[in-house]
């Protein structure tokens, strides 16, 4: 007879998610499926609020990357204010959000993956963890601490803490960067790239170890959506959409952000809470493509920096065939790229002489009904689209979030590793990390995808000094 296997929860990611593998009677895969748990509300609940509250309540839809919803949404009020936002404001937002990817980044690869990495797929579940990174190499886990600390460290310092600032506004930022404060962020950027440096070169020496996984971990033939800017290069907060196919041809190139609706669509299934966007001219569910870390160094020309532009020719020779890097195990790799390019990047907009003068921020009222706002968040291709009325309340808002844009993928993926790693007659413990851990490349943050519905259950244990529950509290 056939069963279905159960992996709830999918851990080491932001949210809430399942996986299920359905085997066939001889203990093959027949399908797998990616299950997002959590109800998606934040697009009907905002309707009627104003539209200058849009970029404080979205960014709530996520503690891990709330910057990469400030500044989306922030743009799309500057859409609604049909301003251009002064030259200085567009830098400083550009140097939050690439401190938002350093700390995402850093996150998802030194707390989230290594643990794999370095441990061992098969390695014991109550050692995989940050915890077990920190015995097993202490210095490892303190570089991901600090690069994690810094990136933290230069949102609150721009914007007053570090989670959900409100420095950033429609029409550019509240305040100027005072010079002691650009003086103590620049101060971080040597110890930043000498620590991504050690670890890129650190992760280098690993990548061989993994050739099988690198060959099972979503390998599928997809197309790449990110931005670039108007040369081609990495790009992060603004520019145009590209889509290369799977051989490296362009498919869509200088799109503007506004005729998204042209080239995306959105579809839903029944066993998820994640919508499932797709390429319009290919149709659903034909018309897949990736978003991310790796969707955006295959897209690019180059990065613009030195040691990034580096590391992103040693990225393009991880597979012998010319084209795109097709393997969603080298997420990992493309997110230690990234990590050197915010910070080379971040280092070269403080030291630009405008980036101190006190023009910063464009006032208007509403002057259209509709504003559009595009942004590259840690995860992916992130997408604010708004309507108002005449008194400026909200009608209409369509969020399109970064890991909603890789959802057909992550199901295709899962059902690869499956066929690749799974007996169905001999189910171990290791084999269904895998399936996770294919998860994990992409990073996914299901909180941004959707949003739990109602009270999520609750249990709290305290303990005494020998580890005796004496009090549990819970909620249902």
């Amino acid at each position: 007879m056939s069963r279905t296997i159960s992996i709830e929860p999918v851990t080491r990611i932001e949210g809430h998610a399942r996986i299920t593998l359905q085997l066939a009677e001889g203990g093959e895969v027949e399908d797998a499926k990616f299950h997002l748990t959590q109800f998606r509300g934040f697009e009907k609940f905002c309707e009627g609020r104003p539209y200058r509250e849009m970029p404080a309540l979205t960014a709530r839809t996520c503690g891990i990357c709330p910057v990469s919803h400030l500044l989306a949404s922030n743009k799309a009020c500057d859409d609604l204010l049909a301003v251009t936002i002064p030259p200085t404001a567009e830098k400083l937002r550009r140097v939050m959000n690439l401190a938002q990817l350093l700390q995402s980044h850093a996150l998802s690869f030194f707390h989230l993956s290594s643990p794999d990495l370095l441990l061992g797929w098969d390695s014991d579940p109550a050692q995989r963890n940050i915890f077990g990174v920190m015995r097993a190499d202490p210095q490892l886990a303190k570089s991901g601490i600090r690069l994690r600390q810094i990136g933290q460290s230069i949102i609150e310092t721009l914007g007053g803490k570090k989670i959900h600032p409100t420095w950033v506004v429609p029409g550019g930022v509240t305040e100027a960067l005072p010079e002691e404060k650009r003086d103590s962020m620049l101060a971080m950027m040597p110890e930043a790239l000498r620590i991504a440096k050690d670890t890129y070169a650190f992760y280098k020496t690993l990548v061989p170890k993994f050739k099988d996984e690198a060959s099972h971990f979503g390998t599928m033939p997809t197309m790449f959506l990110s931005l670039v800017s108007p040369e081609g290069d990495l790009e992060h907060y603004d520019g145009f959409l590209r889509i290369k196919d799977a051989n490296g041809r362009i498919v869509e190139d200088r799109v503007p952000p506004h005729d998204y609706q042209r080239i995306i669509g959105e579809a839903v299934e029944d066993y998820s809470y994640m919508k499932f966007p797709y390429y319009k001219p290919q149709g659903y569910p034909q018309g897949i493509y990736r978003v991310g870390p790796l969707a955006r160094l295959n897209n690019a020309d180059a990065c613009g920096t030195p040691f990034a532009d580096v590391a992103l020719a040693e990225f393009r020779t991880l597979q012998e065939e010319a084209g795109p890097i097709t393997s969603s195990f080298h997420y990992h790799y493309a997110r230690l790229v990234e990590i050197i390019f915010a910070i080379e990047s971040i280092q070269r907009l403080l030291k630009d002489p405008h980036i101190l003068d006190n023009r910063v921020r464009a006032r208007a009222r509403g002057n259209r009904d509709e504003g559009i706002g595009v942004s590259e968040a840690p995860r992916g291709t992130l997408m604010h689209h708004y309507k108002i009325d005449d008194h400026g309340l909200i009608t209409w808002v369509d969020l399109i979030i970064a890991t909603g844009h890789n959802n057909l993928a992550m199901n295709k993926s899962i059902k690869q590793v499956a066929d690749a790693y799974v007996n169905g007659k001999d189910v171990k413990e290791g084999m269904l990390n895998r399936v996770e851990a294919v998860i994990r490349c992409y990073d996914p943050c299901l909180s941004c995808a959707s949003h739990a519905f109602g009270q999520m259950p609750m249990v709290i244990d305290i303990q005494d000094t020998s580890g005796q529950v004496i009090r549990r509290i819970a909620r249902d």
